[in-house]
């Protein structure tokens, strides 16, 4: 097993957690994350494995700042409370945590899960990302979610008795669903007075049932321009009820916004525990055993469950960043970008290409790099401009 690094040092630079829980009840139709359905598991091999990748993510570490804990999934409200407890009891003995650090965890709104609200706040979680995805009980089933819209209440109300922050989670963009019906749906949603709201394009992942369903001809999501409307009424609605946008898909009020998605969409280091996570720190990419039985051995044998790890040459770390911070309301900054990648923002991007984007006002002017709500909506077309220099140095180094 890793040794335990150094004592935390209290100013050192930012650090983020991801901890993934890889277990849900169902698997969505939708869904190409890594999650899996198990008739149960044992919580205490679960603990000891999360906490062992923890150490060993520590020790590579030294001197890190902790400012964030994300738990995603997956459906991490499945996760006993004790095991939360303990994974947060242990990131504070081994880093430095910052005293504003921030706790979030995505949970499903069953009645189970609910039911464990008041204990996962005691376990140190200050922030639920709820995952109600609809107010229509159509398109839950059809979405494959195991709650209905009264359950997905229930939990709501309980969420807010509970935690100091919520979040919202919904998708629109779905099959046969056009701009006013989503807008009556987010009117509704931002009637709850909670602090944030992601609203999220539903896309036809590879690999997915619905990926099979649209293959058949079975599922046909609306038309481009209905889809565009659905994304442009929901900056409109969520900036009338004071949640500006801050990121393509987020919407916050001031104060409000997830700190911890921040700090990674400005390339802030962070590390990934758990099947299937991701982390960025030091200049290395690390991404752990996706499989659940896979990740508890190497754990095992290992001390971690790392099955990749290499370095990131700056021309992929520059792309990384302007993939990310261009989603961003407040777009990358010059003086970050460098910091965090090594490279000039100048030097990462065409010139010819960012002078035509902001004639065509998909870029706004000034040192940093920003995209306007155009350019958001278009942001996929908006990158194959910028980056093509940055195409080639990659091609070039391999």
């Amino acid at each position: 097993m890793t040794a335990d690094p150094s004592p935390p040092v209290p100013d050192g630079p930012p650090l983020g957690l991801y901890v993934h829980w890889p277990f849900c009840v169902t698997k969505c139709p939708y869904c190409d994350f890594n999650s899996h359905v198990r008739d149960g598991w044992d919580e205490t091999v679960w603990q000891r494995a999360l906490l062992a990748d923890l150490a060993h993510e520590a020790a590579m570490t030294p001197g890190y700042r902790l400012v964030s804990v994300f738990f995603g999934g997956g459906t991490p409200s499945l996760m006993a409370p004790a095991t939360v407890a303990r994974v947060l009891d242990r990131a504070a003995a081994l880093w430095a945590t910052a005293p504003d650090l921030e706790v979030s965890l995505e949970a499903n709104p069953s009645s189970v899960e609910a039911a464990r609200f008041r204990d996962l706040a005691a376990a140190g979680v200050q922030r639920l990302s709820l995952g109600l995805q609809a107010l229509d009980d159509v398109a839950l089933r059809l979405l494959g979610r195991p709650h209905d819209v009264a359950q997905g209440l229930r939990a709501l109300r309980a969420a807010v008795a509970v935690f100091p922050r919520v979040s919202i989670d919904l998708i629109h963009s779905r099959p046969d669903q056009t701009a006013a019906a989503w807008a009556r749906e987010l009117d509704r949603a931002l009637a709850f007075g909670t602090g944030h709201l992601s609203a999220y394009q539903l896309t036809i992942e590879p690999g997915t049932r619905f990926a099979s369903l649209a293959r058949r001809g079975r599922l046909a999501l609306p038309p481009e321009d209905e889809a565009a409307a659905m994304f442009e009424l929901t900056a409109e609605r969520c900036r009338a009820a004071g949640l500006g946008a801050y990121e393509i898909s987020n919407h916050a009020r001031p104060g409000e916004e997830c700190r911890h998605n921040l700090h990674v969409w400005r390339y802030g280091a962070y590390v990934g525990i758990g099947p299937g996570a991701h982390g960025r720190r030091g200049g290395v990419a690390t991404v752990r055993h996706r499989r659940p039985e896979a990740y508890l051995g190497a754990v095992a044998h290992h001390g971690h469950g790392i099955a990749d790890e290499r370095p990131v040459p700056p021309a992929q770390a520059a792309r990384e960043a302007l993939l990310m911070g261009l989603r961003l309301a407040e777009g990358v900054d010059p003086v970050r970008f460098q910091a965090a990648t090594g490279v000039a923002l100048v030097q990462a991007i065409n010139p010819e290409a960012r002078v035509r984007l902001q004639s065509w006002g998909l870029l706004a002017p000034g040192p940093g790099l920003v995209a306007t709500a155009a350019g958001r909506a278009v942001l996929d077309a908006v990158l194959v401009e910028l980056v093509a220099p940055l195409e080639r140095a990659a091609a070039e180094a391999t």
